[in-house]
């Protein structure tokens, strides 16, 4: 049987608890290198196999990664798409604070693309709101929302900057977001969109196009999004 601590916790779920509660505090950065399994198994006093069946387990969820020959490393926190949830409430769950910078705020007229998913008559006023996400300053993906501009008054002067636009909605409108029909694509980095993620520009990108839709079956926004590939995974479960 697996060694347990006086919690009650296997040994190796016990070493995962103190890489994650070091990471989320911010004393391992995404890079920093993390103790072998050697040294693991020495600090909690463990055998060299329930070691490395602590840092497996976390390798399979994206927390560290290994590099042969090198060592094992902090990994650059990833956002799993098999959810609705918005990019806030995705980094919350990683234990991050997720940040945005308004790059465009603005009642426009002239986007049929919008107004189509929408269902609005052509030229109808739609909100359209871009920004930049970002963790710690590192960019992560552009997104691009619109909403239908007479039913969101004042949604373009709130503070988006931090909080997450769906609790916003909930909150401010007492909208009731229930689900989301979403179009995934891989497309290149053109030059704009390459200077602000800071990669390089034909750079592979994760193109999501969503409409988002209130329990009720009205759509509330559509959404443009470009994010960065080697920062998101795409997680579908099949059943039969």
């Amino acid at each position: 049987m697996p060694s347990k601590n006086r919690n009650g916790l296997p040994a190796y779920q016990r070493i995962q608890s103190d890489l994650r509660e070091r990471i989320e505090s911010g004393e391992l950065l995404s890079g920093d290198v993390v103790a072998s399994e050697r040294d693991l198994a020495r600090i909690h006093q463990v055998s060299l196999m329930t070691a490395r069946h602590a840092l497996t387990s976390l390798e399979r969820e994206g927390i560290v990664e290994r590099r042969q020959g090198i060592g094992t490393f902090v990994a650059a926190p990833k956002i799993h798409f098999n959810k609705l949830m918005s990019y806030t409430e995705q980094m919350a769950g990683r234990g991050l604070t997720a940040g945005s910078k308004v790059l465009f705020s603005k009642i426009i007229e002239n986007e049929e693309g919008a107004t189509a998913h929408l269902s609005l008559p052509p030229r109808s006023s739609v909100s359209k709101l871009e920004r930049l996400r970002h963790n710690a300053g590192e960019p992560f993906a552009l997104e691009t929302c619109y909403f239908r501009a007479a039913e969101f008054p004042d949604l373009l002067s709130a503070p988006l900057e931090r909080e997450s636009l769906f609790v916003f909605l909930e909150r401010k409108y007492k909208v009731d977001i229930g689900h989301a029909d979403e179009e995934i694509d891989a497309t290149a980095a053109d030059r704009r969109i390459a200077n602000l993620l800071g990669i390089p520009c034909r750079e592979p990108l994760l193109r999501i196009r969503q409409v988002i839709y209130s329990t009720r079956g009205k759509a509330i926004m559509c959404v443009l999004g470009f994010y960065r590939s080697e920062r998101h995974s795409l997680l579908v479960r099949r059943f039969r």
